[in-house]
This record gives structure tokens, C-alpha cells and sequence, in this order.
């Protein structure tokens, strides 16, 4: 299947997408503990209306943010082009593409695909559909929630390993 594959840890690759990445910590952050607190149902971080004007932008996803058990969030919202690498990208298929160090969660327009999106493990590399028939101009939410682990005792720091956007066309000559 043909396809390109955009680098949103890139200036040229935010640049395709209209994007630029902010980050904060905590589970809610700006909450004391960072949010953890007994029965937390959810939180606002994931959806795409989340106010993150005051979040600090992030020019590269693999800095270490923090260390010790810690909770970090990245979003971004991306802008889908006319086209990439001079192909058209209406009606292709986008997967959003990422590993996070070194546990992590996709959220795509406040969205989780359980199956793929959620936790699989220790630096396991994840692959989300974001759309299949893509309309250029149409704007998405990318929220990644990173946690340091091991939880019970863990080492380094969070960072995102890398974070990709892949147009694939379904038929030969694009």
C-alpha cells in the first residue's frame, strides 16, 4: 500500500500539518498531586476542546519531561492538507503512529480505540486509525497521556519516541 508518512517531531512536518505541540504534567494538570485522587472518572485532558493556551509548547517530543512517577500530556492539532508529497490526500486513509516511553494512551478528537489507543505495554509502538476517507481542511485532536513506569518503581523520564502521521492511498499510482 503506498503511503507517507509525515514527522509531527519536524518543523517541516508541523509545518504540513498546521501543528505545534504543547505539553503539561499531571494526570489533570494544574491539579494538586497531579489529579490523582480516589475514583477519578476521567479527565478533561483528553478532549479536544480542553483549554491548553497555557500549556508549554514542545519543539521535541523526545526531551525527558520528568522523572519519578509522573503523569505528562501532549496535544497537538493537526490541520489535514490538500495534499503531501504532491499526492491528494481526499478519501485516503490516515493512521496516527506513535511510542511513547514509556506507557501511554491515544486519544484522537476525545476518542480512545481501546483495542489500540490504550496501554499495550512497556514502550509497545501503537497505530490508531484517524480516518479513513480524509477531507482536506478537517482539523483533529491528538491528546497523549505518557506515564513513567514501572509504576511501582519507575525509572527515567517520559518522553515520545516519535509521533507520525501515514496518508495511505488503497490503489496503485496513488
Amino acid at each position: 500500500m503506498p503511503r507517507v508518512v509525515i514527522d509531527l517531531n519536524t518543523s517541516s512536518g508541523l509545518a504540513v500539518v498546521n501543528g505545534q505541540w504543547k505539553f503539561a504534567q499531571g494526570l489533570v494538570p494544574g491539579e494538586p498531586n497531579e489529579g490523582l485522587v480516589s475514583q477519578l472518572e476521567g479527565t478533561p485532558a483528553r478532549l479536544p476542546d480542553y483549554d491548553d493556551s497555557d500549556w508549554e509548547v514542545c519543539t521535541d517530543l523526545g526531551k525527558w519531561i520528568t522523572h519519578g512517577f509522573s503523569f505528562v500530556w501532549y496535544r497537538i492539532n493537526v490541520t489535514f492538507p490538500e495534499t503531501v508529497d504532491g499526492h491528494p490526500t481526499k478519501g485516503v486513509r490516515v493512521q496516527f503512529e506513535t511510542c511513547i516511553d514509556d506507557y501511554g494512551e491515544l486519544w484522537i478528537d476525545g476518542e480512545c480505540d481501546r483495542n489500540r489507543g490504550a496501554v499495550q505495554g512497556f514502550n509497545v509502538p501503537q497505530r490508531v486509525l484517524m480516518t479513513d476517507d480524509v477531507q482536506p481542511s478537517e482539523q483533529h485532536t491528538i491528546a497523549l497521556l505518557a506515564a513513567n513506569g514501572p509504576m511501582a518503581a519507575p525509572g527515567g523520564a517520559v518522553f515520545v519516541r516519535y509521533a507520525n502521521l501515514a496518508f495511505e492511498w488503497r490503489e496503485p499510482g496513488y
